[in-house]
Formats: C-alpha cells, structure tokens, sequence
C-alpha cells in the first residue's frame, strides 16, 4: 500500500503553515475532495476535446454527479488509494486524447506529452494496482497501431512513458518488484522487440495481412514468456490471492478457503445488480451510452476493414465524411472502454473505472455533429440537408438532456445538500472510550480487521490486523484472527492470539450472531466450511467437531475457558476479554 498520499499532504500541510489554521484532519478531506474536482475537470476537458464544445463537458459533469454513487466512492470512503490516483489517470487520458489527435500542432503535441509523462508517472506512485489499468490502455494503444490507425511513433512514443514511470516506480517504491514482473512492462517490453523485427511491407498485399497476424501472435507469445521469466528470476510478492481469486470467480477452480470464499461473498466483487443498470438508465445515460458505444464501433469496424484492404487514412477528417471511425482518439477510447466495461460486468467494484468514462463518452456522442452525421450517412437521409440537421441535434439533443435532468435531479440534489447526518453507534464509542481511559499504552487487541482499523484510527493503540487485502500474508493473518468466530478449542485460540502477541480480545455480537447476510456467506459458515465442520460438496466428509462455537462458549465463562480468558468489559455489541499471561486452570 503506497504511503506517498500521506507523505505529500504532510509535507504540503507543514509547507503552507496550514498547522495553525486547520486540523489536520480537514486538510487531509480537503485535498482528497480537491483532487475529486481535479477528476470531474478532466473528464470535462477530454470530452470538449472529443467534441469540439463545451456543452459535452457540461453533460459529462452533470451525468458524473447525478450517478456518483456509481462513479466514485469518495463520499463514504475518503482514504481510498484509488481516490488518489484516479484524477491523475483522468489527466493522463486527457492528455492521450489530445496527443492521439491527427491535427495537432508542435506546441500542443509537446505539451500533451509532458502532462501525460507526469501524471502516469504520479499515477504509478500513488496506487499499487496502477499497472493493472495502464495495462489495459496499452491493449487498447496496441490495437490501435495494429491496424494502422494512428502514426506508429506516437504510440511508442506512450510505450516509453510507461517503461520510464515503471522503472522509476520501481525505484522510489522501495524497489517494489511487482511492477517489475506487472503485464504492462511484458508487454511493453514485447511490443518493442516486435517493431524492431518488423518488415516493411507494401500495405494492403497478402503479405502485408499475414505479417500483421504474424506480429500480432509474437506479441502476444513474447508478452507471456517474459513474464513467466520475469517472475521466475525476480523475488515477488504479486498478489497471488488474486489470481487465485479469479480463478475460483470464473469456475476454473473450486476451494474451501475461507479467504477466497469470504471475498467472493464480497458485494464489491460480484456482478453488478440490476439496480445498477437501472440507476444508469433513470438517468438516461445508460441509453445514450450504448447508443454512442454501437455507431462509434460500426464506424470503426469499417475503418479497419478499409486499412485491411489496403486504404490510407484522411489526414483530415471533414463533417461532411460522416466517418467518426477515423479518428484515433475516438477508435482508442471505443476499445478501451469495451475492455474497462467488460471487467465491471464481472465485477461490481470495477464499475468505478468505467462508469466515468460512460458519462464522458455518452456526452461526447450526443454533442458530436460528426457522429449524426455518421449516422444520417448510413441511413442515407435526403429529405433535410444532413449537416444542417446533425449540426442541430448535437446542440438540441444535449440540450434536452440537460433540461430534463435538471427539472428531475436538480431538487433532489438540493435536498441532500440541506440534511445534515451524524454518526451514532454509541456502543462503539463507550468501546474506544474505554480503551482510551483503561487499556494499557503497550496493549495489543485482536478482533475483526474491520473493528481494528477503527480501534487503529481512533485511539492509536496496537492492534493485530487491518482491513487490507492486496497482501497475502496480512489476508492470512485476518483468517487466523477470524477462528474465533469458529468451531475450535479454547487452547487454539489462545496459540494463536498469543502467536500474534495480542493482550485483549474483542468479540463482536454482530458477527458471532450474524443472521442477515444470505446463506453460506456469514463468516462462521465460512470458517466451518474450511475446518471442515460442515458438508460443502457432494462427497466431502463431515469432521465433528467437539468443541462448540468459541464466541458463544467463552462468554459463559466455565472452564477451560476462563482459564485463558478474563472478561474485562462488555457492552450490547462488544465483549472484550484480556489474554492471560499466566494460564490459570480454575475449575
């Protein structure tokens, strides 16, 4: 997890002397929230740069914040790494657009290189799941020169920026080999010695064709040898859980581990509901998306059938054309959010990168005269002049979308802004309360990563796990501190909470009675499934279990239980219990 966030709002917070005016912590939102509107701004500025006005910047922000709860997490998840870094990947796409333009002068080019050089850059150092998403844009640049649809320099030009932020990532990170044996760099790596085997051929032959699948195939071939060599002479530590996650999510593999098993039970993991769908399309934004997403793909599968047979590009693309399909940036940003879009229809929590770029492309379209006339070109309209008519509808269109989004979202909007909410869970104050006026300074609680996280941020004191999971062996930790909640021993748990040097324990009601979530998901069935106390699949074999649940057992307080454990403090929700030092076998 990257601490350079933290590192930097430190600096800037002591730099400005803004010690003396502001908390810290307010400094801390402020700069999150500020960078949220760094994001809205540049989606903003690459939709007007996609559409040649600033109504389709307008239509993307509304869209943005009328759809914020699928769009971004920032109201309820403030220090998320990803609320970090995704304004500087917005910045970055920025600048690729308007780099990825066919008439672009020097100065412009020039300066879109440099903002996208930084902002990767940034954009590597402050999420350790960067790579990933560059990863997927790199596909996306690949496809794109593949088929002869935008100068060949220019995206190897982009090639070496990801090379640069990778290997100074690595360097500033503490020498972080996962971006060393990350995709991106493989395939990077591979599409640079496959430019240097390429022939030049007349374009359009058979030959021409064969060598652009041979080239591809190579890529392709290279792109996973040297990342299988890479991680086998690099020392790493590359989220194999995910790999293995995915395995189980796509039925490639059945396990009983709870650790897999508690993250497919995760909301955020899943596939998105249909209320998803449906939000997006109260909003009318889902619609015109697809809309947008089918004239732009037709045009451009055109295009490329055309560079197939062997036709050069326009180097300027007129209105009178009616071929949006020829403008590279319009092409790259078609593949790369089919590829983003495909990953959230697997995965819920992935929408958050995908759906902004919904909002952005939806407004680029419905402003776009290029694209009605796209389309009148195809349905061959003679009635009205069909530059005149395109011309009206990408003002008239957007306009009515605006218009009527005000008219629904606009009160609603308002009315958010007026409530003011608090927090109350009074139980979970007395707790951090207590522990503030009588645990120890040098104590050590173990319990739910989730309720150390915040024993953790709000009264500072030790504690043995922490709600991250990109990390195997803190993921491991969290499955040995979860046994409590199991069917084993109290002389088990004592091993392992003593193993971590943990001094209390706190038991959460909540979880140890859990009743709500669906069935196979709460974390007790869970953890019988992999002791193996329960039947999970047709064959398994039951293991008994002699000793009941620990949470419901320790808290009647008999032997040997109280020999292990001494109740300190209990509320509605929280039984805290201090791990005796010396074993005390009382009957």
């Amino acid at each position: 997890m990257s601490l350079y966030p933290e590192l930097i709002a430190s600096v800037l917070y002591q730099a400005t002397g803004s010690n003396e005016i502001i908390e810290p912590v307010y400094f801390y939102i402020g700069i999150v929230f500020g960078l949220q509107g760094v994001y809205v701004t540049a989606l903003f500025v690459t939709s007007w740069l996609m559409s040649g006005t600033w109504l389709a910047g307008m239509l993307t922000v509304a869209w943005f914040i009328i759809n914020r709860v699928d769009t971004t997490r920032i109201e309820y998840s403030i220090p998320l790494r990803e609320n970090w870094a995704l304004p500087y990947f917005a910045c970055q796409v920025a600048a690729l657009t308007g780099y990825l333009k066919s008439n672009l002068n020097t100065y412009g080019e020039r300066f879109c290189y440099l903002l996208m050089s930084a902002s990767t850059y940034t954009f590597v150092m402050m999420w350790e799941y960067s790579h990933y998403l560059l990863f997927l844009q790199a596909i996306s640049l690949f496809l794109l020169d593949s088929f002869s649809l935008e100068q060949s320099d220019k995206v190897h030009e982009v090639y070496k920026i990801y090379v640069f932020s990778l290997f100074l990532g690595y360097l500033l990170q503490f020498e972080n080999s996962a971006l060393l044996v990350s995709p991106l760099l493989s395939l990077v790596v591979a599409l640079m010695l496959a430019k240097c085997l390429q022939l030049n051929v007349k374009k359009g032959t058979f030959v021409a064709k064969i060598m652009k699948v041979i080239n591809f195939y190579l890529v392709c071939t290279l792109t996973v040898t040297l990342n299988i060599i890479m991680k086998m002479f690099v020392p790493h530590k590359e989220n194999g859980h995910m790999l293995k996650f995915l395995e189980v999510k796509f039925g490639l593999n059945m396990t009983k581990n709870f650790t897999m098993n508690w993250l497919l039970c995760q909301e955020s993991l899943q596939a998105p509901s249909q209320d998803f769908f449906l939000r997006l399309t109260q909003s009318s934004l889902l619609p015109f998306y697809i809309l947008v997403l089918i004239i732009c793909f037709l045009s451009m599968i055109q295009v490329i059938f055309r560079r197939i047979n062997g036709k050069s590009l326009k180097e300027t693309v007129t209105l009178e054309d009616g071929q949006i399909g020829e403008r590279p940036e319009i092409i790259y940003h078609v593949i790369h959010t089919i590829l983003l879009g495909s990953l959230a229809m697997v995965i819920e929590g992935l929408k958050y990168l995908w759906t902004p770029y919904v909002c952005m492309l939806a407004a680029f379209g419905v402003c776009s005269p290029e694209l009605w006339m796209t389309l009148f070109k195809w349905l061959r309209l003679r009635t009205v002049h069909p530059v005149l008519l395109a011309l009206i509808l990408s003002m008239a269109v957007p306009t009515i979308i605006g218009l009527s989004l005000w008219k629904e979202f606009f009160p609603r909007l308002m009315t958010e802004l007026m409530e003011l909410q608090e927090f109350y869970d009074p139980d979970t104050v007395e707790l951090m309360t207590w522990i503030k006026r009588q645990a120890p300074v040098a104590a050590v609680f173990a319990g739910s990563p989730q309720l150390m996280g915040t024993i953790k941020l709000c009264t500072g004191w030790m504690v043995t796990s922490l709600p991250l999971y990109n990390d195997d062996d803190l993921l491991k930790r969290n499955e040995n501190i979860y046994q409590i909640y199991s069917k084993r021993s109290a002389e088990d748990i004592y091993k392992i909470l003593t193993s971590y040097k943990a001094n209390y324990l706190i038991v959460e009601d909540a979880i140890c009675n859990e009743v709500g979530t669906m069935r196979g998901c709460r974390v007790k069935d869970l953890l019988d499934i992999a002791n193996g106390h329960v039947v999970c699949e047709e064959g398994d074999k039951l293991t008994y279990s002699k000793h009941g649940r620990f949470c419901h057992e320790v808290k009647i307080n008999y032997s040997p239980y109280v020999n292990y454990f001494t109740r300190v403090y209990w509320n509605r929700s929280y039984f805290v219990y201090k791990i005796n030092a010396v074993i005390s076998f009382q009957s």
